[in-house]
């Protein structure tokens, strides 16, 4: 065998290894926060009573109202405010901009469900998954609470509250989003999103946009 054939066999053995060890990083947590979070998520009926419901942003129509996944979380924060399971709705989302506004929205939608203003309150740097979760118990001092998203983002949700402090179980938004092409992307994205969470929770630690505490329970 020639010398140029062996080189090009070696570098083949390193390319392929490192891109196994590429492929195994990207898997790796999402499989991991799978396995966490499978005995933590309920259907709504079946969710323990806490006494807060985290209802996660999840990005807003042109005409500035809640898109078809976050209408889904807000409808079951809703039923689990209605059947007693929660005492507030903390609704976290991103509101960096004038014109973009989760949190109003999702307060407006509830509004609409006939939720009472009194039992809503309003996160307004929610950003990411990662601020919520931070933000709930720095700012809101929840440390206990359930999560109120789809079933492809709970497990990052899940994993993301407990390693910031928030013991916490999930609840199930059911969406229309349950097959296709719109799902697919979704768990594309939640792939990557789960690798950042990593990184966020064993690496970087981000400090998100805080502010003066804000409990939402006193006693």
């Amino acid at each position: 065998m020639s010398m140029w054939k062996r080189f090009l066999r070696a570098l083949w053995r390193v390319v392929a290894i490192f891109s196994a060890v590429g492929v195994l990083g990207v898997l790796l947590p999402r499989l991991i926060t799978t396995f966490y979070s499978v005995n933590k998520i309920y259907q709504k009926e079946d969710a323990p009573n806490k006494r807060v419901a985290i209802v996660f942003g999840a990005g807003l129509r042109r005409d500035g109202t809640p898109s078809p996944i976050l209408r889904a979380r807000v409808e079951t924060a809703a039923d689990l405010y209605f059947s007693d399971k929660v005492e507030k709705l903390l609704m976290s989302g991103d509101n960096r901009f004038i014109e973009y506004n989760e949190p109003e929205s999702m307060r407006q939608y509830a509004l609409s469900l006939g939720v009472p203003d009194e039992a809503i309150v309003l996160d307004y740097a929610g950003r990411r998954t990662y601020d919520t979760c931070y933000r709930t118990k720095a700012i809101f001092g929840v440390e206990n609470a359930l999560l109120v998203t789809q079933k492809f983002h709970l497990p990052r949700a899940l994993f993301t509250c407990h390693a910031l402090g928030i013991d916490a179980v999930g609840v199930e938004a059911v969406s229309r989003l349950s097959w296709g092409r719109p799902l697919l992307i979704w768990n594309i994205r939640e792939q990557l999103a789960t690798v950042g969470a990593f990184l966020d929770v064993y690496v970087s630690n981000p400090v998100p946009v805080l502010g003066d505490p804000e409990p939402i329970f006193v006693d």
